[in-house]
């Protein structure tokens, strides 16, 4: 019996190496599989034949031929199925539905009326049953729904705290799988968008980043060797709320002068909102990033100098955490990016200034080429992960 399994266990690695290989690197010929990985021949095609028989690889016409008969070409079959990538802001739920490879298929966006975890959660399932109408037929289907929130997410899918949602213990995987009936990751916003753009972004060759996710507040994915960074419970990257001014205001985390008190979106419509122009333009009402971006271009000049002021303390954070990490690079996401005309000057000064020298000549900092794409793509890649884990085996 522990021949057949040891068997068993050697053809599932074996296996799983040989989609990996066709993955990362078709069209290849089943000879180069098997030049890359090691294996025989004789192994590979029939393990070929078997993913050809699962829909996740098929073969394209002759190549290249070095000398002989044209080999026939391998293909991963990107289109077998397809996955969900889920960004839960507090006011809003972005989706997009991906091929297996993490290609954009379709997407859609619904505004929160609530941030109360039930309905929070409906708008996701809704979210999902749209998409998953919408995708074309294939042999997977959806395969799984990945899900970014901005809290401490545990092993379990819980959302353990998450204060701009004044989520405490909330069981948003179960919820969802209950009600979806489907494979479902949850994970903190930040780790997503940080998977999103080691993935699908311009840092793809990078072993060392850091992901600054910055919108109604601040988190941070930490990508290390490699590999995505969650510390000893899994808890890692809570950069935003760190403190900046020692005796600061009081944060809805419960500490005072918090990083995300000073250099996020809130902070940009809180130190907006009491001026005469943005009062003239709302009517007193609450304002929005898209209206001070409109008044920045017209030069309104109280809301550029709250601009500048948020680019400078977005550097002070950004500036420890270069003289903490001694990253490759340093990637500025998620909303605030669509302030960069207005705040990169002062944050980019501020970073220079502050940071080490010797950390800041061997980093590169950027705002994100991705833009709000970032963490929906990154949580569809968790899903996706999950979906292959299936066909792999860890060591």
């Amino acid at each position: 019996m522990k021949q057949t399994g040891d068997l068993f266990l050697v053809k599932k690695i074996n296996k799983s190496i040989v989609l990996d290989t066709i993955r990362a690197r078709s069209p290849i010929s089943r000879a180069k599989v098997s030049e890359s990985t090691g294996l025989n021949k004789t192994t590979v095609s029939s393990l070929v034949n078997e993913l050809i028989d699962e829909h996740l690889v098929h073969e394209m016409g002759p190549g290249e031929s070095s000398g002989g008969r044209k080999p026939l070409m391998l293909l991963f079959n990107d289109q077998a199925g397809y996955a969900i990538g889920i960004d839960v802001r507090i006011d809003s739920v972005s989706a997009v539905l991906t091929d297996l490879k993490g290609a954009i298929k379709d997407r859609c966006f619904f505004k929160l009326s609530s941030a109360e975890p039930q309905h929070v959660s409906s708008i996701i399932a809704r979210s999902v049953r749209e998409l998953s109408a919408r995708a074309p037929e294939s042999p997977y289907g959806v395969v799984g729904v990945g899900v970014g929130v901005p809290g401490i997410v545990d092993e379990q899918g819980s959302v353990l705290f998450a204060p701009n949602l004044h989520w405490s213990n909330v069981p948003l995987q179960q919820m969802l799988m209950d009600e979806l009936q489907l494979p479902v990751v949850i994970d903190n916003e930040a780790n997503a968008g940080a998977v999103g753009e080691h993935k699908f972004g311009a840092v793809q060759d990078t072993q060392n980043l850091l992901y600054i996710s910055v919108s109604h507040g601040i988190g941070t994915g930490i990508i290390m060797g490699g590999h995505l960074y969650r510390g000893s419970s899994g808890f890692a990257g809570e950069a935003g709320h760190f403190s900046i001014k020692l005796d600061g205001a009081d944060c809805s985390c419960g500490n005072k002068g918090c990083w995300e008190l000073y250099a996020s979106e809130n902070a940009l419509l809180s130190a907006a909102s009491s001026l005469e122009s943005v009062q003239a333009l709302t009517g007193h009402g609450p304002v929005t990033l898209e209206e001070l971006i409109g008044l920045a271009e017209q030069g309104d000049p109280d809301i550029l100098e709250i601009m500048n002021s948020a680019g400078h303390h977005l550097g002070i954070g950004i500036s420890n955490l270069i003289n903490l990490f001694n990253p490759e690079r340093v990637i500025i996401g998620n909303r605030i990016a669509l302030t960069e005309p207005w705040i990169a000057k002062s944050l980019y000064d501020t970073v220079k200034e502050r940071s080490l020298s010797f950390h800041y000549a061997r980093v590169s900092l950027e705002i994100s080429r991705l833009h709000l794409d970032s963490g929906v793509l990154g949580a569809a890649s968790f899903a996706l992960q999950n979906f292959f884990a299936k066909t792999q085996i860890s060591l």
